[in-house]
């Protein structure tokens, strides 16, 4: 559970204020897939942790997390636990491997993915 009230529970909601700490941004896509680029996300350093990683992940991507079967660091380790979490860095490229090669989108497969609100609407805004 979120302690700290600037920070938002909500993985898809696009309202997270970002200036009360930092972000790990990871580059996320899932395996197989059609699409073959990578997409980023923003963790907020308190809340490294796998369940918030897969939360946020699948949000982005548009797919359930009971479809993920695994999460992988390219190019060859699987993530496991917080702890494994806590050590990505920025950048590093993620993979979800899904249930059976196969996954269905939340959304309408002919929408584009941009025009979902589960980004980070402030984003542009952080200074590195």
């Amino acid at each position: 559970m979120n302690t700290n009230p600037h920070l938002s529970t909500d993985p898809c909601n696009g309202k997270t204020d970002t200036t009360m700490g930092q972000a790990l941004v990871l580059k996320v896509r899932i395996q197989n897939s059609k699409e073959n680029d990578f997409i980023e996300i923003e963790l907020h350093t308190q809340e490294l942790s796998y369940q918030n990683l897969l939360q946020v992940s699948c949000c982005e991507l548009g797919i359930h997390p009971e479809q993920v079967e695994k999460i992988r660091k390219l190019p060859n380790t699987l993530l496991r636990k917080d702890k494994d979490i806590q050590r990505l860095q920025d950048f590093q490229e993620i993979e979800l491997l899904v249930k059976s090669g196969k996954y269905e989108r939340t959304q309408h497969p002919t929408s584009p993915l941009t025009e979902r609100p589960c980004y980070n609407s402030e984003a542009a805004t952080l200074t590195y």
